[in-house]
């Protein structure tokens, strides 16, 4: 829908002086012996990362409450999944996927986890609250309207080059372009993400949330440090807040309230690796909260712009094409009923 732009972000990361062997992972983040830190003393997470994986948000219902993979299992996983995503069909009128989509870096299996999500057990979202049942109607109405490409407001944010979903919180992995800087200071960390080019600036031990009555996509996040991990606290979000994975791991009819709360846990496993922990709660959403965990992994810069902005070209083509096929059917029916 819109293209990508070779045009240099212009920042450097700070590169990592000290490794450290961590201890086999098993949901919690291993021993940290040394970690490289910032003047203040907390860990330093400057620098590029990505959060790209095959692991699902949700668990196959198959696998149960197995909850990780043996070594062999999670290699022919990945072996299988990697068969999958590069094997697109010759009819498949699209962009070529491994063209635009690939990386220098390769996807994996985050942690040995079957899914994302933790708890439930189960490694499922749970079930739909009585105020989620509620509005499964407008949900329903909202996709009506997209697929016939009613209007530019008909269309999700991530079509119309807002926000593609993925930049959290919380964070989940884009089918591409899953990459993200992280800057940091005394007084603030910031995130920017790959995907239409946004920047969250998480302010550290600062003032409170933002009043009650205003609401933001992304909401209002709010960091502390807790030891080596630094805890964000983001509320003050809107009806119309959504987030998504990439299609082939994560369902994309997920939708939240502006009841929504989410706390992440960003906790160094060494010099490369963030174990990137997330609760989100929402009763106008689910019957209860839920957790999930995925890995953040350094990777080379730099990153460059997604030019994607909202009133591309893309979406008047979209809507365009839209209103030509509704033509086309009315003729079609005019011609039958003669």
């Amino acid at each position: 829908m819109s293209r990508r732009f070779a045009f240099h972000i212009g920042w450097l990361c700070v590169a990592a002086a000290l490794v450290c062997m961590p201890a086999r992972i098993s949901g919690q983040a291993g021993k940290v012996s040394a970690l490289p830190r910032t003047p203040d003393g907390h860990p330093d997470l400057h620098g590029y990362w990505t959060n790209a994986t095959f692991t699902p948000l949700e668990r196959p219902m198959a696998l149960g409450t197995k909850e990780f993979y043996t070594e062999a299992e999670e290699l022919e996983v990945e072996r299988r999944l990697r068969l999958q995503d590069n094997s697109q069909a010759k009819d498949d009128v699209h962009y070529d996927n491994r063209t635009w989509q690939d990386e220098k870096y390769a996807k994996g299996i985050s942690n040995r986890r079957t899914s994302m999500i933790f708890d439930p057990p189960d490694g499922r979202l749970p079930s739909l609250s009585a105020k989620g049942q509620q509005r499964l109607p407008e949900f329903a109405e909202a996709a009506r309207r997209r697929a016939a490409a009613e209007s530019a407001p008909s269309m999700n944010l991530a079509e119309r080059c807002i926000s593609w979903g993925t930049e959290g919180p919380p964070m989940i992995g884009a089918t591409y372009n899953a990459n993200l800087q992280i800057f940091q200071n005394e007084a603030s960390v910031a995130i920017l993400h790959e995907m239409i080019h946004s920047v969250r600036v998480i302010p550290l031990d600062g003032p409170p949330h933002l009043p009650d009555g205003i609401r933001q996509y992304g909401g209002d996040s709010r960091g502390h440090w807790e030891g080596n991990t630094l805890v964000v606290d983001s509320s003050n979000f809107t009806d119309r807040t959504t987030f998504r994975g990439s299609p082939s791991n994560t369902r994309q009819d997920i939708f939240t309230s502006h009841e929504l709360h989410v706390v992440e846990r960003f906790t160094p496993v060494n010099a490369d690796t963030i174990a990137y922990r997330f609760t989100v709660d929402d009763p106008g959403t689910w019957t209860r909260s839920w957790s999930a965990e995925l890995y953040m992994r350094k990777v080379q810069g730099p990153i460059f712009e997604y030019a994607c902005h909202e009133g591309n070209y893309g979406l008047p083509n979209i809507l365009a094409g839209a209103r030509v096929q509704e033509k086309s059917a009315e003729a079609g029916s005019t011609k039958t009923g003669q």
